[in-house]
Order: C-alpha cells, then structure tokens, then sequence
C-alpha cells in the first residue's frame, strides 16, 4: 500500500526528516542491540546450543522489535495522525488512520 508519507515529514536543508528524526541515535542503538542479539542465535545454531536456550533469545530479540515497533506507532498516532487530524481534510485523516490501523494488524499477525 502507498502511503502519502511526507504529510507528516519536516522539511530541511538536508531533505525530508520524519518525527523521529530526534529519536533517531536511540533508535539506532536499539536496533544494533537487537542485531547483536540475531548474531548471537545464529552463532548458538551453528554451535548446537539447546534449543530451549535458542527460544528464549529469541523471544528476547522479539520482543525488542516489538518494541521498536511501538515507539514508532506510538510516534505515528501523535504527530503524523494527529497532524492530519487537525489539517481540516477529513480524507487525509481518516487515511492516517487506517494506516495506523494497517500497520497494528500487521504488527499483531503472527
């Protein structure tokens, strides 16, 4: 689905910066943890560890992207849907919101 993604981006010098531009070092640090975390169950698969052990980073790493994942809806909801919301167009905001809406179904499919 094609989103209209620069209604709520912030225009620079640099180009196109999304809310979480700020947030941006952080979410970054979260993400490279989470990575770490992917290496190290590869590294306990090619090493024969239990698999109980496995599940269980795995879970750990999981729940990591979930909550990157809520950052990130959490941030949509109060800036790109509350932005449209008070744009005076009712198409745009109902659209923000059924994106919203898209993407916690995607997130909640399992």
């Amino acid at each position: 689905m094609a989103t209209d993604q620069t209604d709520c981006a912030a225009h620079g010098d640099e180009g196109q910066h999304y809310w979480y531009h700020g947030d941006k070092a952080a979410l970054t640090r979260r993400l490279k943890r989470i990575e770490g975390q992917i290496r190290g169950i590869q590294r306990m698969v090619e090493e024969d560890e239990y698999c109980i052990d496995i599940l269980t980073q795995i879970s750990a790493s999981t729940k990591g992207l979930q909550a990157v994942a809520l950052n990130l809806l959490e941030g949509h909801l109060a800036h790109c849907v509350a932005e449209a919301q008070t744009s005076g167009d009712p198409e745009a905001a109902q659209a923000k919101v059924k994106e919203a809406s898209d993407a916690v179904a995607r997130l909640l499919r399992t």
